[in-house]
């Protein structure tokens, strides 16, 4: 008897099983059955919390609704009375503003910090835990000690510095020019550990073969900085610029918790779009106006971080 050809599918003996699976199907079929029933929960579970709620929200928008009450479809009247209301345009550039200086001050201190953190030895995994605790700080206790160092003398840590020094004390959250920051510097100390984090894995996954043919042509310090690290930290530093621009225009639990009751400083200098959102919500229970806000702010953090992905790539 001759043997069996190696292409003729293998007969296992049971009906139904071929060399290839289970009734007629391949291999790489089955595996991709079972891969799709292992990803049908989460994906409907994403679906259910991610999804639903934001085509939910897109259609709440265009209704007068209390929460409690019925839905009235009222059409595009709460966009046009965005377009009128004049708190809405002033969160909406404090909200950019977060972004703009918060975003190139992070990461540029992130960047320094990792760099030089990089290179040091001694207690390194201690450091780099001191640079970390502060996002893992919860956001209410953050919130009141910066607000207690930014309190008048001789309460507040600032300005007793500022007196010491001959200084005039500043009002910092009682102004309207300096509230934002105030806020802001807090919200980029939380966030620093993060992104310190980050770079450093980065740095670490650099080839040191790199580095090493760079010294043996010559090359100084910053020409390697220059031609070799900031190059290859691309990917990582294309990630950070997504995730912190993303955080810095939802910040709310800074704001919430460092101003006074939440007002968002004087005449809303510090309220971001999140803030006025919670507020037209749950204060005055206006759930289609602030949905309505809500379809702009997400409009606002797809079409920034979608020119930020192609500028980036083409870059």
């Amino acid at each position: 008897m001759s043997l069996q050809s190696s292409r003729e599918p293998f007969d296992s003996g049971t009906p139904g099983v071929v060399a290839g699976g289970v009734k007629g199907f391949t291999v790489a079929e089955k595996k991709a059955v079972w891969a799709w029933i292992f990803l049908a929960l989460p994906i409907v579970f994403y679906v259910g919390i991610r999804f639903y709620p934001t085509f939910s929200a897109f259609i709440i928008s265009f209704t007068d609704w209390n929460i409690v009450g019925d839905k009235n479809f009222i059409g595009l009247e709460n966009y046009i009375r965005l377009t009128q209301d004049a708190v809405f345009w002033k969160v909406l550039v404090n909200t950019l503003l977060y972004g703009i200086i918060g975003l190139p001050v992070s990461l540029i201190l992130a960047f320094v910090v990792a760099y030089y953190l990089d290179q040091v030895r001694f207690m390194h995994g201690f450091i780099r835990a001191l640079y970390f605790l502060p996002f893992l700080t919860t956001a209410a206790a953050m919130g009141w000690v910066w607000r207690w160092f930014y309190q008048p003398v001789p309460v507040g840590v600032f300005n007793l510095i500022l007196v010491d020094f001959g200084f005039d004390q500043q009002p910092f959250l009682r102004s309207t020019t300096q509230a934002l920051p105030a806020v802001l510097a807090p919200a980029i100390w939380a966030g620093l550990g993060f992104q310190i984090v980050i770079f450093l894995a980065g740095l670490r996954a650099i080839p040191s073969t790199y580095y090493e043919a760079a010294k043996i042509d010559g090359a100084g310090a910053w020409l390697i900085l220059r031609e070799i690290t900031v190059p290859l930290l691309k990917p990582t530093t294309v990630f950070l610029i997504v995730i912190s621009t993303i955080g810095f225009l939802r910040i709310f639990d800074q704001v919430f918790n460092i101003t006074n009751q939440g007002d968002g400083g004087p005449l809303n200098a510090t309220k971001p779009m999140v803030l006025y959102i919670f507020e037209t919500a749950f204060d005055s229970f206006d759930m289609g106006y602030a949905t309505a806000q809500t379809v702009i702010l997400f409009l606002m953090l797809l079409v920034i971080t979608l020119l930020q992905l192609w500028y980036l790539r083409k870059k």
